[in-house]
């Protein structure tokens, strides 16, 4: 028996290390606690941690020779190229004859004091490493890592204990074992949580995939924006936090507060899960079911056959119904166009549709004279911008009221609890203008105004909508550039996103070649250029 005053160390020692395993959150860094912790505690010149697989295998996770200098996998940075090694024979029977197996398959605890002559284990492959390696493998020490539900979920092997006086191998005492075996039981339930608690992880993150999933099937044409504004709106945050220039360099950045600002981003747009694919698909002003601009092309087609009636009758001459015709024509050439809403109208062609709307008279099957146009295709038609009339405007924009309430409801841990602001302020104005809450850049904190210009960015350059073309990065950084002017987006961010030229980054990324033309900053509307001394981060 060790001395109490030494014995009453290691306890000590055993409680200190169980207070750093279970405040570790990287897995490798825990890993590499658990070994170094075990072969300081017995002055092992070795160890070898394994982990077991759910396929039957044990898994080298790290391997630590001291006196030779070899350390390979966990935070070494040296992979370990071992292959897994199977608890099972190939006929099916339990391998028994290797010392970790037979730890496993017996659920105890393997102390021996010297491998050359142990009796009952296969050491021929340590032999042949000792006598590639110039080293002697004497004592071991093989511990089944069990968690709290005495599941075994590892293998802790130590090899070669010393004597601290005189440097001399010597067998692993009974309290060196009676330590390790506590120590790797305090180990294998730190890591079974760290594990869970990354399953969970795994399992969130992927249950937002599946509602983004659930999104792109009801509407591919927005399908990638749920995935490409995470991306640009972590482009834009980590360019901030990289420059030291300007009224953000006091921003930071770290990895919880870039896994919370990218889990907001992937939730951004939940609430598009309501919202009617025929109002999101809305690629022209008449479009519903179908483009009712056909209608109105049968009702052209029903007019002309009246011009050619009263013409064969004579209440028309040629040259009138050959006006008539072209006139017609030309109505309906201008309402297709004015259909695909690509510009902005102007007054002249608003009233025009209503000109057009009681221009003609088309007669129906009941023997009923009509319009040519309806009041709700006037509405739809002479909708100023976009393809969307007020009423559908309004259906679009509940889904940001929708995804708000949606991630209120979720009992968001204290490190995600700012996901539900980030998400719900993208569509937000700097000057108070925005929606769902009228906030003001100064109510607004600078990650959700990073994922603002982000949501816009993407939304010019994409080249999957179905009502327009992906635009340019000269012509999206234009109007960008007017939308700071406006005070729609950040000024500060947006001069961070040209000077680090996050736009760049993002273009290579999910641009075709053809939107990748040469931008001049200089004719950006808003453009500040940076301070004389500035060098970009990225450089």
């Amino acid at each position: 028996m060790s001395s109490p005053f030494t014995q009453k160390n290691m306890i000590q020692q055993l409680l200190k290390i169980g207070v750093q395993l279970s405040s570790e959150k990287d897995i490798d860094q825990l890993l590499e606690n658990i070994l170094q912790a075990a072969m300081d505690i017995t002055h092992a010149d070795g160890g070898t941690l394994y982990r077991l697989t759910e396929d039957g295998h044990l898994k080298f996770e790290i391997l630590h020779t001291k006196s030779k200098g070899v350390h390979i996998g966990g935070k070494s940075g040296n992979p370990v190229m071992i292959p897994p090694m199977s608890l099972h024979r190939e006929n099916g029977e339990q391998e028994l004859s290797r010392v970790v197996c037979f730890a496993v398959h017996k659920d105890q605890t393997v102390n021996i004091a010297d491998a050359y002559n142990a009796e009952g284990f296969d050491f021929s492959g340590t032999h042949k490493f000792d006598a590639a390696n110039n080293y002697r493998s004497v004592s071991f020490l093989t511990i089944p890592m069990k968690n709290h539900q005495s599941e075994i979920i590892g293998v802790l092997q130590l090899l070669n204990a010393t004597d601290p006086t005189t440097g001399a191998i010597i067998p692993f005492s009974q309290d060196s074992q009676e330590i390790v075996e506590a120590l790797s039981s305090q180990a294998a339930v730190a890591l079974t949580n760290q594990l869970l608690i990354l399953k969970l992880e795994e399992l969130f993150e992927s249950f937002i995939g599946l509602i983004n999933h659930a999104i792109d099937d009801k509407s591919p044409y927005t399908g990638g924006h749920c995935n490409r504004v995470p991306d640009l709106t972590m482009m834009l945050a980590d360019a901030v936090n990289r420059c030291q220039t300007g009224p953000l360099k006091d921003f930071s950045l770290n990895d919880g507060d870039r896994q919370e600002l990218k889990i907001a981003g992937l939730l951004h747009d939940c609430g598009k899960i309501t919202t009617p694919v025929h109002v999101v698909d809305k690629s022209t002003k008449l479009e519903k079911i179908f483009d009712r601009i056909n209608l109105i092309e049968l009702r052209a087609e029903v007019v002309l056959r009246d011009i050619q009636l009263k013409l064969a009758q004579k209440f028309i001459t040629e040259s009138e119904a050959n006006e008539r015709r072209q006139q017609l024509i030309d109505d309906y050439n201008f309402l297709s166009h004015t259909n695909i809403g690509g510009e902005f109208m102007k007054d002249g062609d608003v009233q025009r549709v209503r000109d057009i709307a009681t221009r003609y008279i088309w007669q129906d099957i009941s023997g009923q004279n009509n319009p040519f146009l309806s009041d709700e295709e006037i509405t739809n038609l002479t909708i100023r911008a976009g393809t969307l009339n007020n009423e559908e405007r309004q259906i679009i924009n509940h889904h940001i009221d929708l995804t708000i309430s949606m991630l209120e409801k979720l009992p968001w841990p204290k490190h995600l609890r700012n996901v539900t602001e980030y998400a719900g302020g993208h569509h937000e104005k700097m000057d108070g203008k925005g929606y769902p809450k009228g906030l003001t850049r100064e109510q607004m904190s600078v990650p959700a105004r990073c994922m603002g210009i982000a949501d816009i960015f993407e939304a010019l350059t994409a080249k999957d909508r179905p009502y327009k073309k992906g635009k340019t990065l000269s012509e999206s950084l234009d109007i960008l550039g007017k939308m700071k002017l406006g005070q729609h987006v950040d000024p500060d961010l947006f001069d961070i996103f040209i000077w680090e030229k996050v736009y760049e980054e993002y273009a290579h990324k999910f641009l075709d070649e053809s939107q990748i033309d040469v931008v001049d900053v200089n004719k950006i509307p808003g453009y500040n250029p940076p301070p004389a001394d500035y060098q970009p981060a990225s450089a």
